[in-house]
């Protein structure tokens, strides 16, 4: 148990520092765009002095550093800054964006793992057999099919020939209406997690592959305990710690392709907020997005870090 607690306490005290370090390297990479934050906000009809006095008033023309101070100040009390002539708060927009993105990451990787956990037990438990090779065909086709191609034909297919699911329209919330949130989220969840069924069907099959093969399960076997009783309780549970580890990188896959799939099916997460913003030269909304994506990824590969520890035995006790 302390090895555990001095394990998680790692994590945690590392959070922080990553979290800084993002902020540095998004702020400063956005003090480098050639658009000029007072035009965008007054407009491109703005005179020179305007620009200036509106510099002048909201500290633009401060040392970075200052600005830097200035805006980590606000953002420990939760203020990304405001955008356009109304001064809408950057905050409020992503609070309203960040939760579909999150539903369709969740629905992506739910679909993922579950045919990937299937399909990759199968293909290990007949390993060489038609059922392996039909798999890894399957497996090469997912990994090779991007996609935003997949979401264009899921379109063309279910939308408009087929006419099932809904390829457009408001997103129903999910507590209210289940039905209508689902029949929305089918397509664009299944276009995001297809490709990521294919790489973690392959991950888990070599990984049960290789449990399969170990000594306890033959000795498990010579007791008697049933084969199914052996890969449920023992293989399977070992060999879905190397998964775990890949699913912790594939996260950040599903977030930056849940942006594009925002944009191909018309979901108002955090997809179109970046796109509209950055046609409207909003710089304060894109860096508030592109800030609050990579901590939101920070923050999910630190849970997936915790979840490989609790999983694996042996690194509790390092």
């Amino acid at each position: 148990m302390n090895n555990l607690l001095r394990l998680v306490g790692r994590r945690l005290v590392a959070l922080p520092i990553m979290i800084v370090g993002v902020t540095i390297l998004v702020f400063f990479l956005m003090s480098l765009s050639p658009i000029d934050p007072a035009y965008s906000v007054l407009g491109e009809n703005a005179t020179a002095a305007q620009a200036e006095a509106y510099r002048e008033e909201h500290g633009l023309n401060d040392p970075l550093l200052v600005q830097y101070g200035r805006f980590m100040l606000g953002l420990v009390q939760g203020d990304l800054g405001t955008y356009g002539a109304a001064s809408a708060s950057v905050g409020e927009q992503i609070a309203k964006a960040l939760p579909v993105t999150l539903q369709l990451t969740f629905m992506g990787l739910i679909i993922a793992v579950v045919f990937a956990v299937v399909l990759g037990v199968i293909s290990a438990l007949y390993r060489d057999k038609w059922p392996d090779q039909i798999i890894r065909v399957f497996s090469i086709a997912c990994i090779a099919t991007p996609s935003f191609w997949l979401a264009v034909l899921f379109i063309l297919l279910f939308s408009f020939t087929l006419q099932v699911l809904p390829a457009s329209g408001s997103l129903p919330p999910l507590f209210e209406d289940p039905v209508g949130w689902l029949k929305r989220m089918a397509l664009p969840a299944t276009a995001l997690g297809i490709p990521v069924i294919g790489q973690l069907t392959r991950v888990i099959r070599t990984a049960m592959v290789e449990e399969l093969d170990k000594d306890y399960v033959r000795t498990a076997r010579g007791f008697g305990i049933p084969y199914g009783t052996v890969v449920a309780r023992n293989v399977l549970r070992n060999a879905l710690i190397t998964p775990v580890t890949v699913l912790g990188l594939r996260i950040g896959y599903l977030i930056g392709g849940a942006v594009v799939i925002e944009v191909i099916f018309g979901l108002p997460g955090m997809g179109m907020t970046i796109i509209n913003a950055i046609q409207s030269n909003y710089v304060m909304l894109v860096q508030g997005v592109v800030l609050v994506v990579a901590i939101t990824f920070i923050l999910i590969n630190i849970i997936v870090d915790m979840l490989y520890i609790l999983i694996d035995p042996r690194i509790r006790t390092v």
